[in-house]
């Protein structure tokens, strides 16, 4: 695999949806939540429920901007066995019968740190990955990461905020590539919805400084949420209350049951449907 055709997957993905005249569903699961095979057969199944790009929760122990439900995801993985390599073989093993659906890793700093950043841009883009949401790095630590993301092709996709300044957007959004993540909340994820007028005043702001498409998350929840997010913006994400119908699968010690799968990927479905009718 080629550098830049990862690097091309999420721009091309955007520019088909965008000659659709829609917008992008992104979904959110975590890797080997709540088992490696649950969340491998989940994940295989995206593409076909409806999802447009996917992102790949990589467990760590102290996700300080997930919410409970994400949280909890993260330690039943962990408790699972996870580990970056571990989710990087997911993607691997995923790319064998999906070389089209773009591949996001979501997570935070210090696992890439401890795996090597150099050998985990190498290896994850090896691996199929398209690009890396690293939610605890700011631009002004990027340098621990970027040079190697930018080596093997990954798509840097930087997060903006409601509390992000005029000022500084130019800053945020230099080094940003794939698309820009626009954290429709103020706060961890999962916890409460974003106003639809106050996403119409916010993106206008940020499409003034970026050509870079721009998918709104962390308050999206209901398929009517998701319809409307892709419609002010390029896509919507949506991760806690796919993860929560998980959670509410699963059998009284944690394990999944036969129709966990099945309700994860109808919801997708659910969600699929309202942004392409919205």
């Amino acid at each position: 695999m080629t550098a830049p055709a990862a690097r091309g997957r999420i721009a091309a993905r955007f520019a088909a949806l965008r000659a659709e005249g829609r917008g992008a569903l992104i979904t959110y699961i975590q890797g080997y939540d709540p088992d490696p095979a649950t969340s491998m057969a989940i994940l295989r199944g995206l593409p076909g429920a409806g999802a447009d790009l996917i992102e790949l929760g990589v467990p760590f122990s102290d996700p300080m901007a997930d919410g409970p439900i994400i949280q909890a995801a993260g330690q039943r993985a962990l408790k699972a066995g996870a580990t970056a390599a571990g989710v990087l073989a997911m993607v691997r093993d995923f790319r064998r019968e999906d070389a089209a659906t773009p591949v996001i890793l979501m997570g935070y700093l210090n696992p890439i740190l401890a795996y090597g950043p150099e050998r985990f841009c190498r290896d994850a883009a090896a691996s199929g990955v398209d690009g890396l949401i690293v939610v605890d790095m700011p631009p002004e630590e990027s340098h621990e990461l970027a040079p190697y993301m930018a080596a093997s092709g990954l798509d840097l996709i930087r997060l903006v905020a409601p509390t992000t300044h005029d000022a500084r957007l130019p800053l945020v959004l230099r080094s940003s590539s794939g698309f820009v993540y626009y954290v429709s909340i103020t706060g961890i994820t999962g916890t409460h919805a974003a106003e639809e007028a106050e996403l119409r005043a916010q993106i206008p702001r940020i499409r003034a400084q970026t050509d870079l498409p721009i998918a709104i998350g962390f308050g999206i929840r209901t398929p009517a949420q998701a319809a409307a997010a892709a419609r002010i913006a390029d896509g919507a994400v949506v991760g806690s209350a796919l993860v929560d119908t998980l959670a509410r699968s699963l059998d009284a010690g944690g394990r999944a049951t036969p129709g966990t799968v099945r309700a994860v990927l109808d919801q997708v479905r659910a969600l699929a449907e309202a942004v392409r009718g919205g």
